[in-house]
């Protein structure tokens, strides 16, 4: 099936792939061709991507997304996204730096809208950090 994955700056990944398996509000979806057309709302969370059938869970890539809108439909999944970061473009050391920032922007928030920005940025970088790790375990095997 065709697996698109569009962010705010443009195409991401538009490729066939086997299976994806995506964050969405009420729980993760795997999504296989012949899929049951659907328009649902994805959170932040980690897309594993299985790009053959033949392939092992080691061989999954990863993807932290920030939330946005899917759509599924036949052979095609296609997600909407603000920004999406693949496992090998995420510096980890810079990561745990920026979520270290994100908790103390959270602990010193003053109003609700400082809170709520601050829990958006670190779930933002803890998702991210998630990815980082599954894709640093992926290349030790």
């Amino acid at each position: 099936m065709n697996f698109e994955l569009i962010t705010l700056a443009g195409s991401k990944v538009n490729e066939k792939i086997y299976e994806a398996i995506i964050p969405t509000a009420d729980g993760e979806i795997a999504v296989f061709p012949g899929h049951e057309a659907l328009i649902t709302v994805a959170v932040p969370g980690v897309i594993a991507v299985r790009r053959d059938k033949t392939h092992s869970d080691e061989q999954l890539e990863y993807f932290a997304i920030s939330g946005g809108v899917v759509q599924i439909s036949g052979d095609h999944v296609k997600i909407l996204v603000d920004e999406a970061d693949h496992g090998e473009d995420i510096v980890e050391s810079e990561t745990k730096s920026a979520l270290e920032r994100a908790m103390k922007m959270r602990d010193e928030a003053t109003d609700q809208i400082e809170l709520e920005k601050a829990h958006q940025l670190v779930d933002r970088h803890a998702v991210r950090l998630k990815v980082a790790d599954l894709h640093r375990r992926k290349r030790r095997r």
